[in-house]
C-alpha cells in the first residue's frame, strides 16, 4: 500500500495516503478514532488494522472529497451536520473522476470501475464535545471556515490541535461553500483560546509548532487581504480568488468578493 505514517506520540499515528493528503489515527485503551480518511484510492481500513487492533470509530473534518472519499472503505462515519451537502456533493462520480486524473499523472494504479462506484456509508451526526478513547481525549470543535461544517479535534493529553484544512502551510479559502474570511478568522481566533503546543494538518505529514498558527492569525489583518495579490486558484468555480502572504512562508489563498462584500460589516478584528 502507498500509506506512510509517523507517531507523534505513543497511539497518535499521522497517516499519508498515496496522493499526499493526511489522516490521524488516535488509540487510547478502549477506542480508536481515524480523523478523515484520505481520497479512498487504496484500502484505509486495512491500513488502520496494521496500527491498532482496537475497534475503530471514524470522523470526517469536512466533507472534501480528498478527506471524504476514502470512506468507502467504512461502515460508519461521522461528521457535522452542516457539512452534510458538502460530502455529498464531492464524493460523486465526477469527483472521483477528478482523483484518477490525479492519480494517473502520479503513476498511481487503481481499479477505476471499483473506485467511481464504490458505495458510500451515510454520514451520522457528529456533535461536539469530547470522546473518552481510554486514556486519550478526543474533543471535537466545531470551526466553521474552510466549509460551514469543518471541524478540528483537541487531544488535551497532549496538547496537540487536529485543524483539518482550517489551517495548512496554505490555507484554502475559496471553495463555493467556504465561509468568508473574516468569518473565518473570527472562528479560528477561538481556537486559538486552547492550550495546544502543537499541530498536525492534512498535508503534510509533518508536526508543526502553533507559533505558525499564532503567526498566521496575527499577520491574517484587513490590510494584509487588502494586500494580496489575485491569483487563478478559484477558476474552476469561477471564483475571484487571492493569495495573502503571510509569516513563515505561509499563504491564505480566499475568495476576494466575499471578502469585499463583508466589508463594513461587523468587525472582528
Amino acid at each position: 500500500m502507498g500509506f506512510q505514517h509517523f507517531e507523534f506520540r505513543p497511539g497518535v499515528f499521522h497517516i499519508q495516503d498515496a496522493m499526499g493528503v493526511c489522516m490521524t489515527l488516535l488509540c487510547g485503551k478502549d477506542r480508536a478514532l481515524l480523523v478523515d480518511t484520505g481520497y479512498g484510492l487504496e484500502d484505509v481500513g486495512a491500513y488502520v488494522k496494521t496500527l491498532t487492533s482496537l475497534p475503530v470509530d471514524v470522523m470526517l473534518t469536512h466533507g472534501h472529497h480528498d478527506h471524504a472519499l476514502g470512506a468507502q472503505w467504512f461502515d460508519r462515519v461521522m461528521m457535522a451536520e452542516a457539512d452534510f451537502p458538502v460530502y455529498f456533493e464531492y464524493t460523486k462520480a465526477d469527483w472521483r473522476r477528478h482523483v484518477l486524473n490525479g492519480a494517473r499523472d502520479k503513476g498511481i494504479s487503481v481499479d477505476e470501475e471499483a473506485y467511481v462506484d464504490a458505495s458510500m456509508p451515510i454520514p451520522e451526526k457528529l456533535e461536539p464535545g469530547d470522546m473518552d478513547l481510554g486514556g486519550i481525549t478526543a474533543r471535537v470543535i466545531l470551526c466553521p471556515g474552510h466549509t460551514p461544517g469543518s471541524c478540528v479535534v483537541y487531544v488535551p493529553e497532549y496538547e496537540l490541535l487536529l485543524t483539518g484544512d482550517d489551517w495548512n502551510p496554505t490555507t484554502w479559502l475559496f471553495f463555493p461553500e467556504a465561509l468568508c474570511v473574516q468569518e473565518y478568522r473570527k472562528n479560528v481566533r477561538e481556537v486559538l483560546k486552547l492550550p495546544f503546543g502543537h499541530l498536525l494538518c492534512s498535508h503534510q505529514l509533518a508536526l508543526f509548532h502553533r507559533v505558525q498558527l499564532d503567526w498566521f492569525m496575527e499577520y491574517l489583518s484587513d490590510e494584509c487581504l487588502k494586500a494580496a495579490r489575485p491569483v487563478d486558484a478559484g477558476a474552476r468555480f469561477g471564483v475571484r480568488t487571492s493569495a495573502a502572504q503571510l509569516p513563515m512562508n505561509q499563504v491564505l489563498v480566499f475568495d476576494q468578493d466575499k471578502f469585499e462584500r463583508y466589508q463594513g460589516g461587523e468587525d472582528d478584528e
